[in-house]
């Protein structure tokens, strides 16, 4: 792992990891640049290792009860930054993890939080962090509007090979698969770029990166298209992997469109779920067919989805297989579940199409 760029931390995940919610603590766990991840709070699971609970990987990251035992175990290990590792319905930040966050700041702690309740709006959060000398980060805070980029066109130079990783629905993995496929071609010796459309991607170190649910609608093209174009200038890469948001389709959670129409990708991953009935948090509201997504997508983008990337929740391990044979009969295109497997095949798929 390359050396973290701004430290140590420990992950808030109290009563969501292992569950949709934890999403940003997944990601965490399972991969990040920016931090050296200490430990998870969150108290289901004493004595447990994140990344077997997660994903029955080891990861070397333990779970801790409360603060408290977390900064006495470490020890002499400082303890950087309190990361919010949760993602509720509506972004609202727990009254639970307010405590947490209070205490942390006590203990001379940063705090970065991708939520849309924002720290720096908290009177007595604000007091905390200046009389402790940290920072509170909030990473979903729209940036000023001079700061902002609107749609140019400068899009159309870009001449490295763009995928967009969208989903049949939001929390269903496309910001995994992003960065698996990311590192699977430089670890096959060629260059790669993610293009981070939400705060997890941040969090993790993505370089260029834009929070597309909290822009303001009048901009959120452009910056997808700067981030992308940046990207492109910057680092010359062979491909570049743009992270979907929500889904074309979701009744709460739109930003398909938006990914097709300004990130202009050549070509489409699409991130499924075969076990969802529903979309996520929405009961009543059923799935879109895998067929009538994959058409919508290509309609209204004219470009191909060339693969299908499966989310085997609630999936035992004997039943992937099967189901990545299913979707591929149903639909005539490859189907792979790049978390369970590697990116080995997808790899060599994406590989074909380079410019």
């Amino acid at each position: 792992m390359t050396k973290p760029i701004d430290g140590n931390a420990l992950i808030y995940a109290q009563d969501a990891f292992n569950t949709p919610i934890g999403k940003t603590a997944h990601g965490l766990v399972r991969f990040t640049e920016r931090y050296r991840i200490l430990g998870v709070l969150d108290n289901r699971f004493p004595g447990a290792d994140a990344g077997m609970v997660l994903d029955g990987k080891p990861s070397g990251i333990p779970f801790f009860p409360t603060l408290e035992e977390a900064l006495e175990a470490l020890g002499d290990q400082p303890v950087h930054h309190l990361v919010i590792g949760i993602a509720p319905d509506g972004g609202r930040l727990p009254e639970a993890a307010r405590s947490v966050i209070k205490k942390a700041l006590k203990r001379g702690i940063h705090v970065d939080s991708g939520l849309h309740d924002f720290l720096y709006k908290d009177p007595e959060m604000v007091r905390l962090a200046k009389e402790n000398n940290v920072q509170l980060r909030d990473i979903r805070r729209t940036p000023e509007r001079e700061e902002l980029h609107f749609f140019s066109g400068k899009i159309e130079k870009v001449d490295a090979l763009k995928i967009a990783v969208l989903g049949t629905d939001s929390a269903v993995g496309k910001r995994t698969t992003a960065w698996i496929l990311v590192h699977a071609f430089r670890k096959a010796g060629l260059s790669a770029e993610m293009v981070g459309t939400g705060q997890t991607a941040w969090l993790q170190g993505a370089k260029y990166s834009m929070v597309m649910d909290s822009c303001i609608n009048d901009f959120v093209s452009g910056e997808i298209e700067h981030a992308v174009y940046q990207a492109w200038e910057n680092e010359s890469p062979d491909l570049i992997v743009i992270e979907g948001q929500g889904s074309l389709m979701n009744p709460a959670y739109p930003g398909g469109f938006e990914i097709l129409a300004a990130g202009r990708p050549d070509y489409v991953i699409l991130q499924h779920a075969p076990k969802r009935k529903e979309y996520d948090g929405f009961p009543g509201y059923a799935l879109h067919p895998l067929p009538i997504q994959i058409q919508a997508i290509e309609l209204l983008s004219g470009k191909k989805v060339i693969a299908i990337t499966v989310n085997h929740e609630d999936m035992a391990p004997e039943e992937i297989d099967p189901a990545c044979r299913a979707i591929q009969a149903e639909t005539g295109l490859p189907t792979f579940d790049v978390l369970a497997h590697g990116a080995g095949e997808l790899t060599q798929l994406v590989k074909a199409y380079l410019k």
